[in-house]
C-alpha cells in the first residue's frame, strides 16, 4: 500500500498501480482486469454459476422460540433481500450483483438507507471501484470512502452491506481480494489462448509464413509489399490468390508444438479456472470427466464445497448490518437450498413417501413442496399407510347425512 503523501508516476506503473485500477499484469503478457476476465466464457460461466445460485435461493429470517424456531417474514432483512431492495431493484437481483462484484473485484457493496428509528428501508448497490475502505488508527473501526460526482464522502461501517470474497493472502478482515486477480496467471493464460485462436482463424486457420526475396529490399519497399500481401491474403481473402512482387517467394511456416496441443492447453486452463472458483468443471460446460455416477452427486457437491462459503458470508453480513444488535440473540437468517437439490420426480416421490410414513411431514407440507394448494385435512402427521380411526363427523356432515 502507498503511504500517506506518497506520489507515483503512471509512466512506469508497478503492480500496485495496476491493482489500484482493478488490473493486474500476468506472466502470459496480458493485463487481467474484471472486464477482460469477464470476456472469457469459462470465467463468466463460473461467476454466473455462483452468483445466480445465490440469487435464486430464498434467504429467510427466523426467530428462536422455546420449541425451536419460526419464520418471521415481517423483519426488514427478509423484505429487502427477498422482496424489493429498492424501488427499482429486487432483492434477489441485488444478491446476485453483489456476489458477482465480490468475485470480480474482491468486494460487493450496497448502501443501507435507514428510517428515523434506524431500521433499514432500502439497499442500493455501489460499484466497487467507487468505494475504498479505511481503518481508524486509534479505534481500528473501518469506514468507507465513497467517490461520486467528483466528490467524496465517508459512510459509517454499519451503513454499508459489504460482501467480501474469500482470500488466501488477505492481510486483514475488512478488505476482500478477487480470486481471479489472485490467480491472474491462470486467467491470463485463457485470455491469451482466446486471442491466439482468434488471430489464427482470422488467418484461415493456417500459420503465417515468410516472404523471401533474392535482393535486399529498402524499408519503404518492404513496408509496401507487406501491406499489399496482408490486403490480398488477410481477413476474408485467406483463400485468394496473391501475386508476389520483386521476384519473391512465400515460405509457409508449420504449426508449432504449442499450436498442435492447443485444445489440451485450453482444457487445462479451464480446469484451473474451475479450481480457483471452486466450482465443478461441468458448470463451465466441460463434460470431459462427467459420468452418470458423479452427475448424481454434482448438485450436492456444488452446494457443499462451492456455494456454502458464499451463503455463510451473506448470512453473517446480513445479521451484522440488517438485524439490530438487541435482536441478534433471537433472530437470524438462513438460506434454504432445497431448490438446488431437487431431483427427478420418482426420487422425490419416494423421499416424500418416507417422510410421510415417519411422521416427519404432513400432507400439506408435501403438497407445498410440489407447488400444490393445501388441503383442509392435510395438517395431520399420522401415517397414511396404516389403518386409522375415522374422525368424528362434523355437525355439517351429520346434517347432510340425515338429508
Amino acid at each position: 500500500m502507498a503511504s500517506a503523501g506518497e506520489t507515483r508516476s503512471l509512466a512506469e506503473p508497478t503492480i500496485f498501480d495496476f491493482e489500484i485500477f482493478g488490473a493486474s499484469a500476468s506472466l502470459a503478457g496480458v493485463s487481467v482486469t474484471p472486464a477482460t476476465a469477464a470476456r472469457v466464457p469459462a470465467v463468466a460461466a463460473g461467476v454466473r454459476a455462483l452468483s445466480e445460485a445465490v440469487g435464486i435461493l430464498p434467504l429467510h429470517a427466523f426467530r428462536r422460540t422455546e420449541t425451536g424456531r419460526e419464520r418471521d417474514n415481517t423483519l426488514p432483512a427478509f423484505r429487502l433481500l427477498n422482496g424489493d431492495a429498492n424501488p427499482w431493484t429486487r432483492g434477489a437481483q441485488l444478491r446476485e450483483l453483489l456476489t458477482s462484484d465480490a468475485i470480480y473485484y474482491g468486494s460487493g457493496y450496497a448502501l443501507i438507507l435507514r428510517d428515523s428509528a434506524g431500521a433499514p428501508v432500502e439497499l442500493h448497490r455501489i460499484h466497487p471501484t467507487a468505494v475504498s475502505v479505511e481503518i481508524d488508527a486509534r479505534t481500528s473501526e473501518p469506514r468507507y470512502r465513497l467517490t461520486e460526482g467528483g466528490g467524496q464522502r465517508y459512510i459509517p461501517y454499519a451503513d454499508i452491506l459489504h460482501l467480501r470474497a474469500p482470500s488466501s493472502i488477505s492481510t486483514d478482515s475488512v478488505t476482500g481480494r478477487s480470486p481471479l486477480l489472485e490467480a491472474k496467471n491462470a486467467v491470463g493464460l485463457l485470455i491469451t489462448l482466446q486471442e491466439h485462436a482468434c488471430r489464427l482463424f482470422a488467418n484461415g486457420g493456417r500459420p503465417s509464413g515468410i516472404l523471401s526475396f533474392p535482393q535486399k529490399l529498402g524499408a519503404e519497399v518492404a513496408k509496401r509489399i507487406k501491406a499489399s500481401w496482408q490486403a490480398a491474403t488477410g481477413g476474408g481473402n485467406t483463400s485468394s490468390t496473391a501475386v508476389i512482387e520483386e521476384g519473391g517467394s512465400f515460405i509457409p511456416l508449420s504449426f508449432t508444438s504449442v499450436d498442435a496441443q492447443f485444445m489440451e492447453i485450453w482444457a487445462l486452463a479451464i480446469t484451473e479456472v474451475a479450481r480457483l472458483l471452486r466450482v465443478p468443471p461441468v458448470l463451465l460446460m466441460d463434460y470431459s470427466r462427467q459420468t452418470w455416477a458423479n452427475a448424481e452427486t454434482g448438485g450436492q457437491q456444488f452446494l457443499t464445497y462451492s456455494l456454502a462459503p458464499w451463503l455463510a458470508r451473506w448470512e453473517a453480513e446480513v445479521t451484522l448490518k440488517l438485524i439490530a444488535p438487541e435482536d441478534r440473540e433471537n433472530v437470524f437468517v438462513e438460506h434454504l437450498p432445497d431448490q438446488l437439490l431437487r431431483s427427478d420426480f420418482a426420487t422425490r416421490a419416494t423421499a416424500y413417501g418416507q417422510y410421510r410414513s415417519m411422521g416427519v411431514m404432513t400432507a400439506n407440507e408435501v403438497r407445498s413442496g410440489l407447488n400444490l394448494p393445501p388441503l383442509a385435512t392435510g395438517n395431520e402427521l399420522s401415517n397414511p399407510y396404516t389403518s386409522t380411526t375415522k374422525p368424528e363427523p362434523t355437525a355439517l356432515e351429520e346434517t347432510k347425512t340425515d338429508e
